[in-house]
């Protein structure tokens, strides 16, 4: 009868769980922030893509071939880059769900100006973001 590691086994058992129950909060949060404008998607996904990689291969893998955000994943995953494409898409929504939100804080002009400080710094965090060479 082979010496087995029940320890090492049941520490393994809930890591996985652990990076994969983390993963969904990830998902969970990108989800969100698709549709609120201070929560960044992309950056949530590229976690939950992480966490799923080294725990779920079958969650990495609905990840990578999801018809939205699939295509930009695998392409982060195999060059650290976003297509100039989809940096635009992201600046427009950017741009739109932040004045979008100004707009709603008409008579708040500390928020608005908060927003607008956000609103910048994601923008300028994308554009530090890699394009591929073509």
């Amino acid at each position: 009868m082979e010496n087995y590691d029940y320890t090492l086994a049941m520490k393994q058992f809930l890591r996985n769980h652990l990076l994969i129950f983390l993963g969904w909060i990830f998902l969970a949060l990108g989800a969100i922030g698709a549709v609120l404008p201070i929560l960044p998607t992309t950056p949530f996904l590229i976690v939950a893509l992480a966490l799923f990689s080294k725990s779920s291969p079958r969650f990495h893998q609905m990840l990578l071939n999801n018809d939205w955000f699939g295509p930009t994943l695998r392409q982060w995953e195999e060059t650290r880059t976003l297509s100039r494409k989809t940096k635009y898409k992201v600046y427009a929504i950017i741009v739109a769900f932040f004045l979008l939100s100004i707009a709603i804080f008409h008579d708040k002009v500390h928020y608005q100006l908060m927003l607008a400080a956000l609103g910048v710094i994601l923008l300028a965090v994308i554009w530090r973001i890699k394009e591929p060479s073509q």
